[in-house]
């Protein structure tokens, strides 16, 4: 079985919480690729985001996960590439729909405001859950500008 490719990034803030990530996913199910930070010393989440995107627009990775304080940060970065849909993500269930209703191809966290058991699983439900496609599809389609 082929390992699902996925992605990560975080700023400053989500450094710590991006390494325990990387953890809880190491093993045989996903190959891990982590674009940075390296630290937590302060640096700027478009940096990050922005690389994160390109990597997943490209299709060199299936998914990704992004994080920093709020998640809102980096998740207006990567939204502003073509092809993505990024979710900021919470919880559980929020994470369950942004994959089934919305296919989401990354996953914003909000490293200060969620616990690393809860950020666990929100990945992990992230991760695999399949878009349900149906009457949601017309609505993905809508969701990229056309350019006049």
């Amino acid at each position: 079985m082929e390992r699902k490719k996925i992605v990560i990034a975080s700023d400053h803030a989500g450094y710590f919480l991006k390494e325990k990530i990387k953890k809880f996913l190491a093993g045989d199910k996903y190959e891990l690729k982590d674009l940075g930070c390296c630290s937590d010393e302060t640096v700027d989440y478009p940096d990050f985001g922005h690389a994160l995107a390109r990597a997943v627009a490209a299709g060199e990775y299936e998914l990704g996960i992004s994080i920093c304080g709020t998640g809102n940060g980096i998740n207006m970065t990567v939204n502003k590439h073509p092809g993505i849909r990024s979710a900021l993500c919470w919880n559980e269930e929020i994470s369950r729909l942004a994959r089934a209703h919305n296919d989401a191809n990354i996953c914003a966290l909000p490293g200060r405001f969620i616990s690393e058991s809860e950020a666990y699983l929100i990945v992990r439900t992230f991760l695999t859950t399949d878009f349900e496609g149906g009457r949601h599809q017309p609505r993905i389609g809508k969701i990229s500008l056309k350019l006049y």
